[in-house]
């Protein structure tokens, strides 16, 4: 509910402070005299787009204050949640136009951007009149608008998943075909080197081994002659044989040389020893250095072989084998990638069922709310004098979304048979008014009361029971919340719980518009103006009296 509204140096407000209250207010004046200052300036704090120059002839900026209470579970409060500002049950907005056109604003003391006041002033405020295209006016909110009335939330929460479901199978059936397709242009390939990976199997690690090895033969070449003639010198044939006979010739002189050859018998037998493990070791040399020349041959070709296909595929010897692995995934995949893309074509179809079965039933519900919402304006328009005229909520086809595959259409005929249109193309002036209040009254009922509404000479272009019934219709709506009611009817301002009037003074060469409470009495005599006009006679209070007493 807004409590409360200050403006200073706004056009020609230089300082106006008002207090609103629960119920119907209606704000009342000579044409003119600032009403529609008021709704500019309220529409200014809560970051509507309006007026490009607001800032009152002669002052530095313009500032107004907008002060609203807010219940508990208001929509509110989730919006300051998000925006991360302070939140309680009072919210107090505050914003700055400076004379070069720069706009500040704050929420609870917190600066806060334009889009923050705009998203805020849809929970808090719902203006309503002949030129408001934020509002019923606006055939882009009326599928919106039925789906409340409907309290079709679930079911749209249903389309949303489903149309979310359906989205994400068509982009992994997309991923999958193009994948596919990427695989299928390099199929000749994929075949020829897997084919040739596997016969050739390479391991890791087996390119080091097999250098290491034709190293070691190649090396086994060249010193194995080397090797063999180092044996043989050192064989029976050689150094052993000669060593062997010294010995045996030493031993059978020893006893004749009284002890003088005992060292040199002694040394020649460790000297034997020596050379037995010596000519060991150059044996076992050699049988280490034995292979087949064929395995050299072998080595070398297989060796060979797996550099030039890690050459080939421009990639490190031990990395053959995991491109091998690699490769292979990629042939498999091609070759059940029908296979998959069968299974996700049929993912899609469910998910595409699944969107069809949610946007229906969200249609059915739509058209049977449609259905109540027609009966229930037409109850409406009976009192408000438009008993002839037709309300449709028209419910077609249209593309399909996350909010289903409806278009929805408030249309109106004003005579039975003529042909229906949108709302703000067919109806007149004051038939648009009614149309209106009419609607929104039903909308209300249905909705329940959140936001604090306003209604810009609603009442315009109707008078006598006419006008009384609007009046009626706006006092119902204000029941348990606010309505605020700009207008030029007696009939409206005479029902309303509380009233201002506006005004204009010229003081020197400036013009200024004020607004005062009403007091009983003073009601009576604004009342009577409003029925006679500059004049007021006795007639036009006696029927400013009876209007009051109604």
């Amino acid at each position: 509910m807004l409590r409360a509204l200050e403006i200073r140096d706004m056009l020609i407000i230089e300082r106006l402070e008002l207090e609103f209250q629960p119920g119907l207010n209606v704000l009342t004046g000579e044409t003119g005299a600032g009403k529609s200052i008021l709704l500019d300036s309220l529409g200014f704090v809560l970051g509507w787009r309006g007026r490009a120059e607001l800032v009152r002839s002669g002052a530095e900026q313009g500032e107004v204050i907008a002060e609203f209470e807010l219940p508990e579970g208001h929509a509110a409060w989730s919006v300051l949640e998000e925006a991360g500002l302070p939140a309680s049950d009072e919210l107090i907005l505050r914003r700055v136009n400076t004379k070069d056109g720069r706009k500040t604003g704050w929420v609870n003391d917190r600066r806060v951007s334009g889009e923050v006041l705009r998203r805020l002033s849809e929970t808090l405020v719902e203006l309503h009149g002949q030129h408001d295209d934020r509002g019923l006016l606006d055939p882009k909110g009326h599928r919106a608008i039925l789906d409340l009335y409907a309290d079709a939330g679930p079911a749209q929460a249903e389309v949303r998943r489903a149309w979310r479901a359906m989205g994400a199978a068509r982009k992994a059936l997309d991923a999958a075909q193009a994948a596919l397709e990427a695989v299928r242009a390099e199929e000749e390939f994929l075949r020829h080197a897997v084919d040739e990976l596997d016969k050739l199997g390479p391991v890791e690690g087996e390119e080091a081994e097999l250098d290491a090895r034709r190293r070691t033969m190649q090396a086994a070449e060249k010193i194995r002659d080397d090797i063999g003639q180092a044996s043989s010198a050192l064989g029976y044939d050689g150094a052993e044989g000669a060593m062997a006979n010294a010995l045996r010739w030493l031993d059978g002189a020893a006893e004749k040389a009284e002890g003088r050859l005992d060292a040199p018998i002694g040394a020649l037998t460790r000297a034997m020893a020596e050379l037995d493990e010596a000519a060991r070791g150059v044996a076992d040399c050699l049988e280490a250095l034995e292979f087949n020349p064929a395995d050299l041959d072998d080595t070398e070709e297989r060796l060979f072989a797996i550099r030039g296909l890690a050459r080939k595929h421009q990639v490190m010897p031990d990395e053959l084998a995991g491109l091998a692995a690699d490769l292979s995934e990629r042939l498999a995949a091609l070759d059940a990638g029908e296979a998959r893309i069968g299974g996700l074509r049929a993912d899609l179809k469910a998910a595409e069922a699944g969107y069809d079965a949610a946007a229906e039933a969200l249609s059915a519900l739509r058209r049977e709310a449609a259905g109540r919402l027609d009966v229930a304006v037409a109850g409406e328009l009976a009192p408000l004098k438009m008993e002839r005229a037709v309300f449709h909520t028209a419910v077609s086809e249209g593309p399909a979304g996350p909010e289903g595959r409806d278009m929805v259409a408030f249309t109106v005929a004003t005579n039975p048979g003529a042909p229906a249109g949108a709302l703000n193309k067919i109806a007149s002036g004051g038939e648009l008014s009614r149309f209106l209040l009419a609607l929104k009254v039903c909308l209300t009922e249905a909705q329940g009361r959140g936001a604090t509404m306003i209604f810009d000479e609603i009442d315009r272009g109707v008078g006598g029971a006419t006008a009384d019934a609007v009046g009626r219709r706006l006092k119902a709506l204000s029941e348990g919340g606010q309505v605020l009611v700009v207008t030029h009817s007696p009939q409206v301002a005479a029902l309303g719980g509380h009233h201002w009037r506006v005004s204009k003074r010229v003081e020197g060469e400036m013009t200024l518009s004020e607004v005062l409470p009403l007091a009983v009495g003073d009601r009576e005599d604004e009342i009577a103006r409003m029925l006679s006009g500059d004049v007021v006679t006795s007639e036009a209070r006696a029927a400013a009296r009876a209007l009051l007493k109604a």
